[in-house]
C-alpha cells in the first residue's frame, strides 16, 4: 500500500483525487458503491508489477475527491466527463477500462461516448445493461428493494443518519455481500436488516473497514446517493448501444446482483452479447459482490491475462 501514491487534478472546477502506482500502459479503476479507489488496492498493485500504470480515481462527491456545489445535480455524463477531463489533463491518450458496481456504467458510457480512447475493458459484478426509464425491471423487484428505498430523497439520508458513518459503511458490506437482493419490509429501513453483531465477512479486516470510514467521513453519502441511485434512469445519448473493443466480464456466482430482474438469464444465455459482442465471461464459484477483494488473487490473474492479450 506504501508503494501506492497519491495526486490530485483540477478536473472541470473540481480538485479530484486518484491513487496511482507503476509504468507502462494504463488501466484506470473505477469504483462503485460503497467502494472508494481502495476497492482496488490488490489489482493496482498487481498490473502495476505486470508492468502496467494503473490508475484509480474518487468519483466527484467521493472520498477525497471534492464535493460538487450541488451533488443532488450530479450525472453519470459527469463522471464520463470527469474522466476525459482527467485522462486528458494527465496527457493520456488510450486507456484499459475496468470497472466495478455502477463504475461498470461510466466504463461502458465512456465506452460508447469515445470509443476512440478505450483500448478494452473489463467490469467486475455488472454487465453491460441498457438504460432509460423503460429499462429498468420495478415489477421484478421487491417492494422494499433497497435501490427503490434510496432512489426516494430524504429517505436514506434518514436511514444513515442514525448511525455513524463506520456502522453504515459496515452494514452496506455484510448486506451486499449476501446472495439475497436487500429488501427491507414496511416497517423497517435498510440499515435495519443488519443485526449489529452480525461479523464482517472473512476477507474484509478492520482496517479495510477503517478506511473505508475515513473516506466517507469525508466526502459523505449526498453524491453516493444521487450516483448511482437516483440518477439510475439516464440515458447513454447514443444511437449505436453497442461496445465494439475486447471485453471482459467478472462475476461472482453468488453475487445477490445476479437476481436483479433477470440479470442471471441476460447473462447465461448469451444476450450480453448482442451488445458487447467481444466479451470474455468468467464465473467465480463462491465469488459475492465484491470478487476483486474476496479473490484477489484470481481477479488479478483474470485481469492481467485478459490485459496481456491485447498489448
Amino acid at each position: 500500500m506504501e508503494k501506492i501514491h497519491h495526486n490530485y487534478v483540477n478536473v472541470r472546477g473540481l480538485k479530484l483525487h486518484f491513487a496511482e502506482i507503476g509504468t507502462g500502459p494504463v488501466v484506470v479503476f473505477l469504483h462503485g458503491f460503497p467502494e472508494i479507489w481502495y476497492s482496488w488496492r490488490h489489482q493496482m498493485i498487481a498490473v502495476a508489477d505486470a508492468g502496467f500504470r494503473a490508475i484509480a480515481p474518487d468519483f466527484r462527491g467521493y472520498g477525497l475527491s471534492e464535493l460538487p456545489t450541488y451533488p443532488e445535480l450530479t450525472t453519470f455524463k459527469d463522471l464520463v466527463d470527469d474522466l476525459l477531463d482527467m485522462i486528458d489533463s494527465l496527457d493520456i491518450h488510450k486507456v484499459f477500462l475496468v470497472g466495478k458496481d455502477f463504475g461498470a456504467r461510466v466504463v461502458f458510457h465512456f465506452a460508447l461516448l469515445h470509443p476512440n480512447r478505450v483500448l478494452a475493458l473489463a467490469t467486475l459484478g455488472v454487465p453491460f445493461l441498457l438504460t432509460g426509464p423503460g429499462t429498468f425491471p420495478q415489477d421484478l423487484l421487491p417492494k422494499g428493494f433497497y435501490v427503490l428505498r434510496w432512489q426516494e430523497p430524504g429517505r436514506a439520508e434518514a436511514d444513515f443518519g442514525r448511525f455513524d458513518t463506520k456502522t453504515v459503511v459496515k452494514n452496506i458490506y455484510i448486506l451486499f455481500s449476501g446472495s439475497e437482493l436487500p429488501a427491507a419490509k414496511d416497517d423497517e429501513e435498510i440499515m435495519d436488516l443488519v443485526d449489529p453483531s452480525t461479523p464482517l465477512p472473512a476477507w474484509f479486516t478492520e482496517e479495510d473497514l477503517a478506511n473505508y470510514a475515513s473516506l466517507y467521513e469525508n466526502s459523505g453519502f449526498q453524491t453516493a446517493l444521487q450516483v448511482p441511485y437516483r440518477a439510475w434512469l439516464e440515458e447513454y445519448g447514443v444511437e449505436d448501444i453497442k461496445i465494439k473493443v475486447p471485453s471482459l466480464l467478472v462475476m461472482g456466482e453468488k453475487d445477490y446482483a445476479l437476481k436483479f430482474g433477470g440479470l442471471e438469464h441476460f447473462i447465461s444465455s448469451g444476450m450480453v452479447k448482442e451488445y458487447v459482442p467481444n466479451l470474455e465471461i468468467t464465473f467465480l464459484p463462491e465469488g459475492s459482490h465484491f470478487v476483486q477483494e474476496q479473490f484477489p488473487q484470481q481477479v488479478n490473474q483474470l485481469i492481467i491475462n485478459f490485459l496481456n492479450k491485447l498489448v
